[in-house]
């Protein structure tokens, strides 16, 4: 842990810390008004399945305007239906000039066909079949108005529809999942467009957003993470970092005479803090007595502002009045108040800190926050990306944006040390995919010993690194998988049981890479060729590698710091690669942050639930134990706490059983 400079708090343990140029790129406007993203989405205007996927603050509620009004204007569209998943999001699609900025139209909706707004299900589900009977052009509703609509609907009144969906993630291929069934039937039996938009593709669920037939009719436009932030004009740099603590968050722990909460919380920056879920492990379970635990943390309640429904809280370390928001209360009225007065929020004076539970995350704008605080493991990555994605707003207030996890750790007595154990891996997993996403993206080609002086392509020096024994993708399929959907690959590999039982250096880099990977992969696409098999496994494993390295210069050579040592980049080979661990810095980071007990705790524990051995792993491994016994004189020893030691000593006993069987059989 590191302290601030003359100051109480202490920094949080940062596994990711990224750097951008400020370059203003993402913000700038076309003669049409448009971002660059939103610019990039219109080209693609004339799909019928348009699947956009870009980072929170990026504009895509604008770019399905623009979208919308040419399907109406221009594309024989007769009506859009806008479907979002809370009320307060709805707001993103309120009447808005867009000519003034150089588009031909405005984007004008009829307030009467705005459903997110109080009222019954009953009353806003007969206002959507009046709306499809009407001759207004816009109605803008929830994912469930839109679920109870279609009940009964005949899928041809759709007919000449643009379907929107926000925040698509809600949607799943599973056959429970009522919003995914109304695609479905909607895409089967109706000539409707649809417009499928997210800021993350990640389901907590694991269960796909949609079957691969479905998926494969959609046109998709990527918009990554990098290039959202590199383009800010303020924002410097995006830490995501962590925080361990044993106990109970909010309360005083002797030897610092404060809670784990008052240890990260910085009153100075803008912060919203998200409280555990009421079913977590480390939550009190009365989401009400939560806030009150938060509240004396910061200070003390001096009054509620009876109109806006503002906190004011005198702090206790300097004493001055910190303007809160409780969002945690579900009181409609109490709630309709605070969101009003959020939303009117025009400066950085208007509100210090925000306290959540469900709400803002997707969809909620409040430019000027710098710290986004977490407290308790969140199982989807999903819901990981939409928090952080709170603080990653250009705004001049900033030019960092903190995100941290308060986790809770493993106690060696506790009772509840497996599941601990679970979730700091799978938080830490978390980060790392997270890293990937927000670095610059590569790209990665073989390199030809014979004709690279001979490529014409136009390339980035600085973005394509050329490796050799790289394998390319030979089916349009595997290179849609690279194009689009890595991030989401690695998201099935790094929360997989298996890998998470192999992340503490209990597995060779090779078994992670080539055998574990792999079997994901098949898994997630079984309609893949071994050879697409290969190539994908090939890229998600180059990507992690080079994304978790150093890249240096000297003089005209560049040089990659991989597992440790420096390799000339211009030497880098598949093999070499595929004896890094591209995930050993999650283990990196546990050594370092919590104590020998705890980490001997997560041993065991692991050590419980071994991973099997297959032969596979065991052919791989033979040649190291050779190197042990020859090295050390002895042969590995099961009893090790190495855990390396250990597995090579279940290799061991796993080809010794393999020969006698064979033997047996003759």
């Amino acid at each position: 842990m590191e302290k601030e400079n003359n100051s109480d708090y202490i920094k949080p343990i940062n596994l990711v810390k990224v750097e951008y140029a400020q370059t203003g790129q993402s913000k700038k406007t076309n003669e049409m008004g448009m971002r660059e993203m939103q610019a990039k989405v219109y080209e693609a205007r004339t799909a019928k399945y348009l699947l956009l996927k870009a980072p929170p603050a990026s504009g895509k509620s604008r770019a399905l305007m623009f979208i919308a009004l040419d399907k109406l204007i221009n594309q024989g569209i007769k009506k859009v239906i806008v479907a979002v998943p809370e009320r307060s999001i709805g707001n993103s699609f309120s009447p808005t000039e867009l000519k003034k900025y150089g588009f031909y139209a405005n984007w004008e909706p009829n307030q009467k066909y705005n459903l997110c707004t109080p009222g019954s299900d009953a009353g806003k589900v007969k206002a959507f079949h009046q709306f499809l009977q009407s001759d207004e052009k816009v109605l803008i509703c929830t994912h469930a108005t839109l679920r109870f609509a279609f009940e009964g609907l005949d899928e041809k009144k759709l007919n000449d529809c643009l379907i929107t969906i926000d925040e698509f993630h809600h949607v799943s291929a599973d056959g429970d999942n009522k919003l995914g069934n109304v695609m479905r039937n909607i895409m089967a039996n109706s000539n409707a467009h649809i417009v499928a938009m997210t800021g993350s593709y990640f389901r907590g669920d694991s269960v796909p957003v949609l079957l691969p037939e479905d998926e494969e009719k959609f046109v998709k436009v990527t918009y990554n993470y990098y290039d959202q932030l590199n383009g800010y004009e303020y924002l410097k740099s995006l830490g995501i970092g962590y925080h361990f603590y044993q106990g109970r968050y909010y309360k005083v722990q002797p030897e610092r005479n404060m809670s784990a909460l008052e240890e990260i919380l910085d009153e100075d920056l803008k912060t919203i803090i998200h409280i555990p879920s009421v079913n977590s492990a480390e939550s009190s379970k009365e989401k009400y007595e939560e806030v009150n635990h938060v509240i004396d943390c910061i200070g003390d309640l001096e009054y509620q502002d009876s109109e806006t429904g503002v906190l004011f809280v005198k702090s206790k370390r300097s004493r001055r009045i910190l303007k809160i928001a409780d969002l945690v209360n579900d009181n409609q009225k109490e709630r309709e108040k605070i969101v009003a007065y959020l939303r009117g929020v025009s400066s950085p004076d208007d509100i210090d800190m925000i306290i959540a539970l469900g709400m803002a995350k997707e969809g909620f704008d409040w430019p000027f926050c710098q710290h986004a605080l977490t407290i308790g493991y969140r199982g989807s990555l999903t819901e990981i990306i939409q928090i952080i994605g709170r603080a990653t707003r250009d705004s001049s207030n900033k030019k960092h944006a903190q995100f941290t996890n308060l986790i809770a750790q493993p106690d060696a007595v506790d009772d509840d040390v497996k599941l601990a154990v679970n979730n700091m891996l799978k938080a830490i997993t978390a980060s790392l995919l997270m890293e990937q996403v927000l670095a610059p993206n590569f790209k990665f080609k073989p390199m030809d010993n014979d004709n690279d002086d001979l490529d014409n392509e136009e390339e980035d020096d600085k973005a394509t690194i050329k490796i050799r024994g790289f394998k390319t993708p030979t089916s349009q399929r595997a290179k849609d998988i690279i194009e689009s959907d890595l991030n989401d690959l690695k998201a099935r590999i790094l929360q997989d049981d298996t890998m998470l039982k192999a992340l503490p250096g209990n597995l060779e880099p090779e078994v992670i890479n080539t055998v574990l990977i792999p079997k994901i992969i098949r898994e997630v696409y079984p309609d893949l060729s071994e050879d697409d098999v290969e190539a994908v496994r090939q890229y998600v494993v180059v990507d992690s590698v080079i994304k978790n390295s150093t890249v240096e210069e000297q003089g005209s050579k560049k040089f990659i710091k991989m597992a440790g040592s420096f390799v000339n980049i211009d030497d880098i080979n598949i093999e070499l690669i595929d004896r890094v661990n591209p995930f050993q810095k999650a283990f990196e980071i546990l050594s370092k942050s919590v104590t020998t007990s705890v980490l001997r705790a997560i041993q065991d524990t692991i050590n419980i639930t071994k991973i099997e051995m297959t032969e596979q792993e065991a052919i791989i491994l033979w040649p190291k134990i050779n190197a042990w016994v020859k090295e050390t004189g002895e042969k590995p020893n099961i009893q090790s706490t190495n855990p390396i030691e250990q597995r090579l000593a279940q290799a061991l006993l796993f080809i010794q059983d393999a020969k006698r069987k064979k033997m047996q059989n003759g």
